[in-house]
């Protein structure tokens, strides 16, 4: 059986270039131990990427799948030696586990290899704004008063996944670009669209009633950053099909960062800069 190539990393191989110095960043719902886990640019992010603190907002880890059956190739567990890494290296790595990965709730208030686990906790940004940070399945009521329910979901969407990978292997043949079949469909459902509003308002509210500016999530694979009546709403999304983080910036200003989006600009780059330098010959 092949196995994938060891990561370029410290070692023997040189270290990627940092493109993106930051203060913070939050990644959630990364699903290692499932074939929909996109390691390969995870690894790449994580290696672009400098920050003093990272958050890792639950769902690292996919007990549900490991459960049902053992996936772990070699990539996933670069990402779990990358984040490591990070740890000794002198980064701030906090854990906050999720539904997927339930049974780390078990350690709250232990460090293993440098990595804080924690039930939820609060983010000061450089501006002084008070941050909850937390995965946010307790706010998801198919998980509170059915799980089972929820288990049914998790095999759909894994299912819907392996359609959407065969389905966008056709359209790279035809030349067409990665088209999301699962997040079409939670957003063109009205129920589904429904069930994502209340789970940001909910955890919104909560997120008031502790008396912070703003709640940092996961949970829902939906990157998005909003005002809800008067609470920053932040939800940094997955590394399943979005690919996206969300970062602070030293100022303490918070972006979603599009990791697919910012490889297609960092490519064209140099390409608009020849264009900018022949022009002005």
């Amino acid at each position: 059986m092949l196995r994938d190539p060891l990561p370029l990393d410290e070692g023997q191989n040189p270290t990627p270039e940092i493109e993106l110095s930051v203060r913070t960043v939050w990644i959630s719902d990364l699903h290692l131990g499932t074939p929909g886990c996109q390691a390969r640019p995870l690894l790449e992010f994580l290696r672009r990427v400098e920050c003093e603190t990272l958050y890792l907002v639950g769902d690292i880890i996919d007990g549900w799948q490991l459960r049902r059956q053992w996936y772990w190739p070699q990539t996933h567990n670069d990402v779990v030696q990358k984040l490591l890494r990070k740890a000794r290296k002198g980064t701030k790595v906090v854990f906050v586990p999720g539904n997927h990965d339930e049974f780390a709730r078990k350690y709250v208030h232990h460090n293993f290899g440098g990595v804080d686990v924690v039930d939820d906790c609060v983010h000061e940004t450089a501006d002084g704004r008070k941050f909850w940070v937390v995965h946010g399945d307790r706010f998801d009521g198919v998980i509170q008063c059915a799980k089972w329910l929820a288990y049914v979901g998790d095999w759909c969407y894994e299912l819907t996944l392996k359609i959407n990978s065969r389905l966008n292997s056709l359209r790279a043949r035809l030349g067409l670009p990665y088209w999301s079949l699962s997040r079409y469909l939670k957003f063109k459902v009205k129920r589904a669209v429904s069930y994502v509003s209340d789970f940001e308002s909910a955890v919104a509210r909560e997120a008031r009633r502790r008396g912070v500016q703003g709640v940092v999530c996961g949970h829902i694979h939906h990157a998005e950053m909003r005002d809800i009546d008067g609470v920053l709403y932040a939800n940094d999304g997955d590394w399943v099909e979005s690919l996206t983080a969300l970062v602070e910036h030293g100022d303490g200003r918070l972006e979603i960062i599009d990791w697919g989006e910012w490889q297609k600009a960092r490519r064209a780059a140099p390409a608009v800069e020849l264009s900018a330098a022949v022009a002005a010959r």
